[in-house]
């Protein structure tokens, strides 16, 4: 008898002891627990902790809260611009209710990811190509507000939507390269013609103060000279008066003919004469001695020689006037030798100096 009471009453711990492990459930901190009893929504939902539930009638489903993070396929779409990009994103979203994330959609995440695509599709066509580069924060607003709408109806709150990437065609890329090449080098050509206008500016004001004072353009022109002067000490820096240049103004064409045409040759014998009134020399540096009157003047023995001064023929004689008179005798009229003739100096009726030089 007794045998019986104890079998009966490990029959019947056993059976609790299945019972409970069979009822027993652990919902996890950040899980919640929805449990459905003969496939009829039980009113409630479990909390986290050890939970119990009746074996073989109760079913209990176990709804994940934290914040998934779900990337979104990239999307092929035409900008309102008509310009064909490449997008994806990534959405951030989380679970509010667990009853009506297992009762009102079949798979939430797949829903919430087809969503997020026909939104993203639907964005695209919406924006330019400029909004999408420059302004996404906009339309990441506007893509939560679109998924976020159907969402709420499943218990799904989305957390953000971010749009990862905008991939351009080649093409589109090359020609904002070109665009953006184009606009740097309009705004590098403004800000050179405003500095260029600056120092026009102030060039100007530089020539008004130097034409109240003359010594300042003397000043400036040395400086120039030095400054030349160090960087080529080969360079040789003639300055052309400026006078001259306003004289040549206010000259009629005939007289400013006249100038010009005097400085060429003043230009001219200062290249062309050692010095000034003095008689060029031969190359060989031989210097011949003055000729006297009525001397006569030998012509050169060196047949290479250059010669100086156009002199007379040989046996000529310079005169007291100047003029020379030639040694060969002139016949008279019986044959005998008479006078000698006088030659017309080179150097011309005044005396001046001869023009052909060595």
């Amino acid at each position: 008898m007794v045998e019986g009471w104890i079998t009966a009453a490990v029959v019947v711990v056993c059976a609790a002891v299945v019972y409970a492990m069979a009822a027993a459930r652990v919902v996890k901190q950040y899980e919640r627990g929805v449990v459905f009893r003969f496939g009829r929504l039980v009113h409630g939902v479990r909390a986290p902790g050890f939970q119990f539930v009746v074996p073989f009638v109760d079913r209990l489903h176990k709804v994940n809260m934290q914040i998934v993070t779900m990337p979104v396929p990239a999307q092929d779409g035409i900008t309102r611009d008509n310009v064909t990009v490449r997008v994806d994103a990534v959405i951030y979203f989380k679970v509010v209710d667990a009853a009506d994330a297992l009762v009102r959609v079949e798979d939430y995440r797949f829903a919430v990811s087809q969503m997020a695509q026909t939104s993203l599709r639907s964005i695209i066509g919406k924006s330019d190509l400029d909004d999408l580069l420059s302004n996404r924060e906009k339309l990441n607003q506007g893509l939560e507000l679109m998924i976020d709408s159907p969402a709420v109806a499943w218990g799904v709150q989305i957390d953000r939507v971010e749009i990862k990437d905008v991939s351009l065609p080649e093409t589109m890329k090359r020609s904002m390269a070109r665009q953006a090449e184009a606009d740097r080098e309009r705004r590098a050509r403004v800000i050179n013609a405003d500095a260029e206008l600056q120092a026009s500016k102030k060039l100007s004001q530089a020539a008004h103060e130097m034409s109240q004072e003359p010594a300042a353009l003397q000043l400036r022109l040395l400086q120039t000279v030095v400054a030349v002067a160090a960087e080529k000490n080969s360079t040789l820096v003639l300055p052309f008066p400026v006078e001259l240049l306003r004289f040549l103004e206010r000259a009629t064409p005939a007289e400013a003919a006249q100038a010009v045409e005097a400085v060429s040759d003043f230009a001219t014998a200062t290249a062309g004469a050692p010095g000034q009134g003095a008689e060029a020399t031969p190359r060989d540096g031989a210097v011949p001695a003055a000729p006297e009157p009525d001397a006569a003047v030998p012509a050169p023995e060196a047949a290479g020689s250059m010669p100086g001064p156009a002199t007379p023929e040989p046996d000529a004689e310079i005169g007291p006037d100047g003029g020379a008179t030639a040694g060969l005798p002139h016949p008279g009229a019986d044959g005998a030798p008479g006078e000698d003739v006088p030659l017309e100096s080179p150097r011309g009726p005044a005396g001046g100096r001869p023009t052909g030089r060595g």
